[in-house]
């Protein structure tokens, strides 16, 4: 929520929150998700709640009882409208930037809403959600000029049938946005000429076809395991070999030290997030764009649709962007599959590495990504596997590893070792092993908001972004973090909803990021919640050692085998395959 929100406008918000029974303390949010009119709204329209993260649509049938009386009902406008944006809102929250208009409708049905046709179609004219089709293989007039002369299509001329989908505006503009400005880059690129030198001189063949093909190219799809980070950290070398202006985004600030450190330039690596805010990178030129001429933006399964259209819309006609990253792991924790959608509409040249990942965890998790759980040789224990009856021995088995058994084996300390589990719930889940670990490395009566100083913690500063830290003190101002070198103040009415600790993370929290150890945690209540994508990357997040406290039996290798990512619904590939190329555009 935004810090700036007036005392008088949580104030009215208050007294409109308590009138209708709802507590004080979504006040501030309130205000984040509607504005400073906030209590108006809700006065008038009390299912806007719905709009405030957290809240369900029970909770805001009653504040509308609440303040409505008798004048509501199921099926009341603004109820079924507000219901539609929650629906579409919590496909988001799953992937999605649209979904099937039968999925919203049987969504609505099961909330009560008698004719959830009618309530989706007065949704769309009331702008609350858009509609698109997908599927046509005619144009419309077409069918029209058909059926005035009395056709009907036969079985060779039937036409695919039509999909009806139904997205957020935002979503919408964000991936046409998005596809406009990745064929702008494709179609403005000018092919260069000198680039064979630094080609025949890269450390690596892979490297070598990555930097002859951005040559010749405006937008190119690189993919590979962890060893094949050191290709476009190549490239970028290469570049800035030639006088460009060349620089890497990665996810994370390890994966930006990691990239730094390829590079063997400080300067080239900056964060995504650093280079969106201005704070990290070349700045921007007289026109508004990124003074560069090539960006490389790893782990680039993590960017989601909205970042994504806001990176591209900031370069300028005639740079070069390369997205690199794993196929394999989990994708962005926003709305959108920008990477997996390039890939598939096969609009720009894919280099796929060629550069194996060496060692028993990169040999293990190789394997994962083809859907084979191979037992692997470790010798020097990199792998090791630690079975678990239940979820008190696994919370029990994971605190002795991290603060006993990994630092005497392998000289790891436990702030270098980091445990990741499938949830946030549970008997095993981060809540309870943050609890278990803080008690046990590093006790303390949590003064500052549940914070001690030297406590490990995650800092959400926004949906989707997960950036570790160590809690430095606290004062007036608020909790002081070190996150990864970058000093962080949390303001006091923020820790509560922003700040986590962070001994043991999600799978979708560690993406993007590599510690010394890694500890993956598999109660047995954690089995429903396993895929292939997760099982690949949580245990690819350890670089010297993995141990895998299992507790699912046969669950891990269905998974592994039969459980493939789960599909989002985007519209990017159609619309980028759509666009025309270059050649079709001659």
């Amino acid at each position: 929520a935004p810090q700036s929100a007036s005392p008088e406008a949580l104030d009215a918000v208050r007294a409109a929150l308590v009138a209708g029974g709802a507590p004080e303390t979504l006040a501030r949010p309130a205000v984040g998700a509607l504005g400073e009119q906030a209590a108006e709204l809700l006065r008038t329209d009390p299912w806007q709640l719905l709009a405030v993260p957290g809240v369900r649509p029970e909770q805001a049938d009653g504040f509308a009882r609440a303040l409505l009386g008798a004048d509501c009902g199921p099926d009341d406008g603004r109820r079924t409208a507000a219901l539609v944006g929650w629906v579409l809102e919590r496909a988001a929250l799953q992937g999605h930037t649209a979904l099937d208009a039968e999925a919203v409708r049987a969504a609505l049905a099961e909330r009560a809403v008698s004719d959830p046709d009618a309530a989706v179609r007065e949704a769309v004219e009331e702008g609350v959600a858009l509609l698109f089709q997908e599927g046509e293989d005619e144009e419309p007039e077409e069918d029209e000029a058909a059926e005035e002369g009395g056709l009907a299509p036969d079985a060779d001329t039937a036409r695919e049938p039509v999909r009806i989908l139904l997205g957020l505006d935002r979503y919408a503009l964000a991936e046409e946005s998005l596809a406009d400005g990745l064929a702008r880059l494709v179609n403005t690129c000018e092919k260069a000429a000198d680039w064979a030198e630094a080609a025949a001189a890269a450390p690596s063949p892979s490297a070598a076809e990555l930097i002859r093909t951005t040559a010749a190219a405006g937008l190119v799809a690189h993919s590979g395991g962890e060893a094949a980070r050191a290709e476009p950290a190549a490239l970028i070398a290469a570049a800035r070999g030639l006088g460009l202006r060349a620089f890497g985004a990665a996810h994370s600030e390890d994966g930006r030290r990691r990239l730094a450190a390829a590079t063997g330039d400080p300067d080239t690596a900056v964060t995504l997030a650093g280079l969106l805010s201005g704070a990290q990178g070349p700045g921007r030129d007289e026109d508004g764009a990124f003074a560069l001429d090539l960006l490389v933006v790893l782990d680039a399964p993590q960017l989601d649709v909205e970042s994504a259209a806001v990176l591209v819309e900031a370069l300028a006609d005639g740079a070069r962007l390369v997205l690199s990253g794993d196929p394999g792991v989990l994708g962005s924790a926003g709305a959108g599959r920008v990477f997996a959608d390039v890939l598939a509409a096969r609009t720009c040249p894919q280099v796929v590495s060629r550069t194996p990942d060496p060692g028993p965890i990169d040999e293990l998790v190789s394997g994962i990504g083809i859907g084979e759980l191979n037992q692997v040789d470790a010798p020097g224990r990199e792998v090791v596997i630690v079975p678990v009856r239940d979820a008190g021995e696994a919370v029990h088995r994971t605190v002795q590893l991290v603060a006993d058994s990994v630092p005497r084996a392998f000289s790891i300390p436990a702030d270098e070792t980091q445990v990741i589990t499938v949830g946030h719930g549970g008997a095993a889940g981060t809540r309870v092993l943050n609890e278990a670990l803080k008690q046990r490395l590093n006790p303390g009566p949590g003064r500052f908001g549940g914070f001690d100083p030297g406590d490990r913690v995650v800092h959400v500063p926004a949906p989707g972004r997960a950036v570790p830290g160590v809690v430095r003190s606290a004062d007036a101002e608020g909790l002081h973090l070190d996150c990864g070198g970058v000093p962080v103040v949390v303001p006091q009415e923020r820790v509560e909803s922003s700040v986590r600790h962070g001994w043991a993370l999600s799978a979708h929290q560690a993406a993007g990021m590599r510690w010394p150890a890694a500890v993956v945690v598999l109660p047995g209540d954690a089995a429903a919640g396993l895929s292939r994508p997760w099982v690949y990357t949580a245990f690819g997040r350890g670089e010297r050692h993995l141990s895998v406290v299992h507790g699912v039996d046969q669950a891990l290798p269905h998974a592994v085998a039969e459980v493939p990512a789960q599909e989002r619904t985007t519209r990017l590939r159609p619309l980028l395959e759509a666009l025309p190329t270059p050649d079709a555009a001659s």
